[in-house]
């Protein structure tokens, strides 16, 4: 044999591999299967059994379309059911292999020696068969040749096959063996596991009843006396108003004091010998007490000009540049007051994330640039309603006092608090949120 005649089968191999998978139908493939498979293969008869849709022979080699009522196509489809109940790899057969009712009626139909070729995927079940019928045995060179197209014919015909539902592919999944179903019965497991429901909330320790320094009135804050934590004692100075306005209305005051003054005593040595002089006494007196409480007014503001702390602590407030030149109303917050050494942890439950809290739990703070470190807490006070945070989402507040035999962390410390609710299996806490996120959407 030459280097041509070893090579014509692979070239015809590949043909007919490429006619198959260019098939357009079911019909189409089958009339390649059982008619021009003879191009590489030499046989009598040819028959394509197939399950998809209803079982059946779906292709017979010289008719164009098969009877299914006729006794040579039933009593084929006979044996392609036989051949696929028993899972048949490619292999040749004769009447011998086949039950007892069948073996009769094949000298009337077939030949000797048969060939099976279930048409499938690799690792998948087929749900095809082909076989081809002839007078002598298949070698084993033309067996190899037979398989490799049944393979390409396998991979053509599943572009036929209707797509399978999810629930259907997780089946046949599960039936591929025994340690698929076990592996799935350990994971419905896992997901039963009780576990604690916890939540992160961002957080921030926060002065524990800490003095709040408010503006003593209207006016523009002029000087700050101290700096941001800077430590201070009562009556350490923290800030001054600007004294130009109320100096002026003060100076008037006193002013129209004197004037006032003046003309009540004028009134008043009049008074001795004029009756008339006796009756204006009492609008000039009426008119001096007038003007002195105006002046001392002015008095008392001028001297909460400069507000100093009426306690021990450190001042509490972002940056002194924040306030020079800024108009304050009065009662308006400036600075906090606080001790370092009271302290207390103030967090925001986030209101997508909200479990059920109550006072008396125990949260647990990791701050922030510190991942060694861990402080213990216990609730004390939670909001009843969420609130818009400073981040923009809206959020429940909640109050919580370190527990004692613990250094207290620093004041201001910004770090996550993880709070924890009762049990609940795994695949609950791992779907929670997309849950919620699925009711808010469909509204159920």
């Amino acid at each position: 044999m030459n280097a041509r005649d070893a090579v014509s089968p692979l070239l015809t191999l590949l043909q007919l591999a490429r006619r198959a998978r260019a098939a357009a139908t079911l019909e189409e493939l089958g009339f390649v299967a059982v008619n021009e498979t003879l191009q590489l293969l030499p046989y009598r008869q040819a028959v394509l059994w197939s399950e998809q849709g209803l079982a059946r022979v779906a292709a017979v080699s010289g008719l164009p379309q098969p009877d299914p009522t006729a006794p040579y196509v039933q009593w084929a489809g006979k044996i392609g059911r036989h051949a696929m109940r028993e899972r048949w790899p490619a292999q040749g057969f004769g009447a011998v292999d086949l039950p007892e009712p069948l073996q009769a009626e094949w000298s009337q139909w077939w030949p000797e020696h048969a060939l099976w070729l279930p048409l499938g995927r690799p690792g998948e079940p087929a749900d095809a068969g082909l076989v081809l019928v002839r007078e002598r045995a298949w070698p084993e060179a033309e067996l190899a040749l037979a398989k490799e197209l049944a393979d390409a014919y396998g991979h053509a015909l599943a572009a036929f096959k209707p797509r399978r539902s999810g629930l259907a592919q997780a089946g046949s999944w599960l039936r591929g063996g025994k340690a698929r179903r076990r592996l799935v019965i350990a994971a419905l497991v896992l997901c039963l596991v009780p576990m604690r429901l916890t939540v992160l909330a961002p957080a921030e320790v926060t002065a524990k009843d800490p003095f709040l320094v408010r503006a003593p009135l209207d006016g523009v804050i002029d000087r700050f006396d101290v700096q941001p934590n800077q430590p201070v004692h009562a009556g350490t100075p923290l800030f001054s108003l600007d004294i130009t306005s109320l100096q002026a209305r003060h100076d008037v005051a006193r002013k129209a004091y004197d004037t006032a003054l003046e003309e009540y005593r004028q009134s008043a040595q009049a008074a001795v010998t004029d009756d008339k002089s006796r009756i204006e006494i009492a609008l000039s007196r009426g008119k001096l007490q007038e003007r002195s409480v105006e002046l001392e007014y002015t008095a008392q503001q001028l001297a909460r000009i400069q507000v100093k702390a009426e306690r021990d602590g450190v001042a509490v407030f972002a940056d002194t540049s924040d306030w020079l030149g800024r108009a304050v109303a009065i009662g308006e917050r400036i600075l906090l007051i606080a001790d370092p050494r009271q302290v207390e942890l103030t967090a925001h439950l986030p209101a997508g994330d909200h479990i059920a809290v109550q006072a008396g739990d125990v949260l647990t703070l990791y701050p922030q640039g510190s991942p060694l470190s861990a402080y213990e807490a216990r609730i004390v006070q939670v909001a009843y309603r969420a609130e818009p945070t400073a981040e923009g989402f809206l959020a429940y507040r909640l109050k919580a006092d370190f527990l004692p035999g613990q250094a207290p962390p620093r004041l201001g410390q910004m770090g996550t608090a993880r709070l924890e609710a009762g049990w609940a299996p795994l695949i609950y806490i791992a779907l929670r949120r997309p849950l919620v996120v699925a009711r808010q959407w469909l509204g159920w």
